[in-house]
């Protein structure tokens, strides 16, 4: 077997295959990729490119290899179009890679469930293959289209649940992301219990934390925050749904929303909201980096999880849950069995589906500064000691320090790109804007309770005058002050 020049050969080097969002903006993924980097692995990504991106890119030593996205997709034969492109660009680019320095382990994430067929492929160079299981696709279709009834729907889930079924079995590990996934590797999926392991999506919250907002008014509006996909199963509608209720309905002037994260709904969402006439109210970011989420987070009141109760989301994390969390923020979702598992007693549930009940527990968290104050704290204590990433990172490597045998850690050329790292300020962020003081509690309460704002005994204090323009004042006027 050829291996590449410079490259020591204890290293092991791990492929990962995303077709779903670019890296490093897809968090777990790159989360993923920097806990084996320190762990000693040379690591590579193929994924698509997004707005802008370059075809190749090394960040903090990890190769990233990124082809152009196919159109979107329409219909059936739009979708088997793209997953075609997609798995054909991702198998040239992965003989480019191996050329470059082969690759003990392949890891591929879902959607879609065709990325088994490359992993027999480099299997027949004993490359071993390891399914991070992001998605359930039966769900998925069910989800959308409910359960099928013609002829054509039934042969569509078959083969859905075929090509998951194929994933399963040519998979050495499967990585879940919750106890619902790994029970269905388990069962539909005929794994061994020992070679699934349950890795969370949980936050950094070393780098996923608080700013220090910029200063606003008082009787600044309230914010409400989405951050996510706007597809059809997640439910962003709803966000549009209590906003009216909000403020045609009930008359409120003292509530707005954003709305960051792009998919196939978003025009769709704009053109709705422009319809009902909240585009006064309500903000579109698009699609967000990780500055824009820190700046947006901070200075939101609380965050929205309006996923409908349904075959997928019942049972799937939703990353936002968390990183509102992250950012010491309440949150309304509806009751659904994983939200519960993330959010615990840190966030309001709604009945799934009702929709009075989600913006009657909105209303009440803007009226009880106390409720959300106490929401919000809880919130960011439970995803560091319980989600924090840090402790599912040692999970996750663990399952290729079994698969492939430790790393030697060995003298290797590094790339220019990561030669000299600069050197992160603990107490500012890349942008150089300040952190939240976490470890003053006094400081944590008192961002939780304002998020930037003024306090309102701020802003009505009287300006101190300066000694040298202070007028005398006759004793009782003075008394007379000093009573009021």
């Amino acid at each position: 077997m050829s291996r590449a020049r410079g490259v020591h050969p204890s290293a092991r080097h791990v492929l990962v295959v995303v077709q779903n969002l670019p890296v490093p903006l897809d968090r777990r993924v790159w989360l993923e990729c920097q806990a084996l980097r320190a762990h000693g692995y040379d690591v590579s990504v193929i994924c698509p490119k997004g707005p802008g991106d370059p075809a190749r890119q090394v960040i903090d030593g990890v190769h990233i290899y990124k082809y152009r996205p196919p159109p979107e997709a329409r219909g059936l034969l739009g979708y088997a179009l793209e997953f075609v492109y997609c798995w054909v660009r991702t198998a040239l680019l992965s003989r480019t890679v191996w050329r470059r320095q082969p690759f003990q382990a392949l890891q591929a994430c879902n959607p879609p469930d065709t990325y088994w067929l490359l992993a027999r492929w480099w299997k027949r160079r004993g490359v071993r293959f390891v399914f991070d299981h992001h998605d359930l696709n039966p769900e998925l279709f069910r989800s959308r289209f409910g359960d099928p009834r013609s002829l054509r729907e039934r042969c569509e889930m078959w083969a859905l649940t075929w090509l998951e079924r194929q994933t399963f079995r040519t998979a050495d590990r499967v990585i879940s992301t919750n106890e619902s996934y790994r029970n269905v590797a388990l069962t539909r999926g005929g794994c061994v219990p020992g070679t699934v392991k349950v890795v969370r999506s949980g936050p950094d919250t070393t780098a996923m934390r608080p700013l220090v907002p910029e200063e606003r008014p008082a009787d600044a509006p309230y914010t409400l925050a989405y951050l996510g996909i706007m597809g059809p199963q997640d439910g962003v509608d709803t966000v549009l749904d209590v906003m009216e209720e909000l403020v045609r309905t009930r008359g409120r002037r003292d509530v707005r929303a954003v709305l960051m994260g792009f998919g196939d709904c978003l025009e769709q969402l704009r053109a709705d909201c422009t319809a009902r006439g909240l585009d006064d109210v309500v903000t579109f970011t698009g699609r967000v980096d990780r500055a824009q989420i820190a700046e947006h987070l901070s200075t939101a009141d609380l965050g929205l999880c309006p996923d409908a109760k349904s075959p997928l989301n019942d049972v799937s994390t939703m990353n936002k849950t968390m990183e509102y969390m992250a950012y010491g923020l309440p949150s309304v979702c509806f009751d659904l069995i994983e939200t519960r598992v993330s959010g615990g007693d840190t966030v309001l549930y709604a009945p799934a589906g009702d929709v009075t009940a989600f913006t009657d527990h909105v209303e009440r968290l803007l009226d009880d500064e106390e409720l959300r104050v106490g929401l919000g704290l809880r919130a960011r204590q439970r995803v560091c000691d319980v989600l924090d990433w840090r402790q599912q990172a040692e999970v996750y490597v663990s399952v290729f320090r079994d698969l492939l045998g430790p790393v030697v850690q060995a003298p290797r050329p590094r790339a220019a790109a990561d030669a000299v790292l600069p050197v992160r300020d603990a107490d500012r962020d890349e942008l150089g804007r300040a952190y939240v003081d976490l470890d003053d509690p006094a400081a944590l309460e008192a961002f939780v309770r304002d998020r930037g704002r003024r306090r309102r005994a701020e802003v009505l204090r009287p300006a101190p005058v300066p000694p040298e323009v202070r007028v005398p004042q006759p004793a009782t006027e003075t008394v007379a002050s000093t009573a009021l």
